[in-house]
């Protein structure tokens, strides 16, 4: 009886010790992310609008978008018409600065037209610093969450050597996207290739267009239009493309003044517009996708927001 027990004794703890690493093994597999599931997801957000600071005209709203800019953190964006009308060092110093400027440390510029009225838009150049990229080019690249990729280019092609591939910048773009790991791509200017209304296309920036496409871009911003306006995912042609193409959002919504109220195109494409509404947009960017809220100054109800996933 006594041989027998310690039969037994050995017996339930070897199975024992057998059931410890299959125990450890799925406790394990528990504590792993599901395939495809990052352990941690980094949101990132990008806020801001273009056609921003007069410091005689829009009765003050640049100082009210930029209240609305202090209270979202992370990057601040700009679409370009920094400051009205030229782009002096005095009206950046005095219209852009008390406002927006505020924000400086964490703002990623793009340059507009009305910046080029003043010295080859030196004044900008000066203001922002290598926060703008390289002097007198306006165009450059950053990083923002675990995934995204944002390109700022300069869409005053007649001021930086043109904007098709063989171009100085069409040459960058072309290498920055090459060279880009991330998964997802944001690029802005300040002209939009296509906007509601008459003669407001801007088919010079197709070129760009058309590499960021190639790079499988997600979204793209402009301003230069005083309005908000938002498109369908669309090809450089102007096509729908709900696999392929670019969502492109214009936001010339920052506080200098309003549009006259535009003759409405039957344009498919063309899915929000809003004339008359001051306000920024804010992009929350995600590790496979992103959504974005129009966010009007207090006192105006018009608001647009949705989400989409990355290509």
């Amino acid at each position: 009886m006594r041989v027998e027990g310690m039969k037994k004794t050995v017996l339930l703890l070897a199975s024992i010790a057998a059931a410890v690493p299959v125990a450890c093994g799925a406790a394990a597999l528990l504590a792993m992310p599901l395939a495809g599931q990052a352990a941690t997801t980094k949101t990132a957000t990008l806020t801001g609008a273009g056609d921003i600071a007069s410091c005689t005209e829009g009765r003050g709203l640049h100082g009210a978008t930029a209240k609305l800019i202090g209270k979202i953190r992370g990057t601040v964006f700009t679409l370009g018409d920094n400051a009205y009308e030229s782009g002096t060092s005095a009206e950046f110093d005095n219209c852009y600065g008390p406002t927006w400027g505020k924000y400086k440390a964490r703002t990623r510029p793009a340059v507009g037209n009305h910046e080029y009225n003043t010295s080859g838009a030196m004044p900008y150049f000066e203001y922002f610093g290598r926060r703008a990229g390289a002097p007198g080019k306006g165009y450059y690249s950053y990083d923002r969450g675990s995934s995204w990729h944002v390109v700022v280019l300069n869409s005053n092609c007649n001021e930086v050597g043109g904007c098709t591939e063989r171009s100085p910048q069409g040459r960058w773009l072309s290498n920055d996207l090459a060279n880009n790991p991330s998964p997802c791509t944001l690029a802005y200017f300040h002209h939009p290739l296509y906007a509601s209304g008459d003669n407001w296309d801007t088919l010079k920036v197709k070129p760009l267009w058309s590499m960021l496409y190639k790079g499988r871009a997600e979204v793209i911003l402009s301003g230069h239009a005083h309005r908000y306006e938002r498109y369908a995912r669309i090809t450089p042609g102007g096509q729908k493309d709900r696999h392929n193409g670019i969502r492109q959002f214009i936001v010339g919504t920052g506080g200098k003044g309003e549009d006259e109220p535009q003759q409405g195109k039957n344009d498919p494409r063309l899915q929000v517009r809003k004339v008359g509404t001051v306000g920024v947009l804010r992009l929350s960017l995600r590790a496979d996708s992103y959504s974005w809220k129009f966010v009007p100054v207090e006192g105006e109800s018009f608001t647009d927001s949705g989400k989409d996933r990355c290509h």
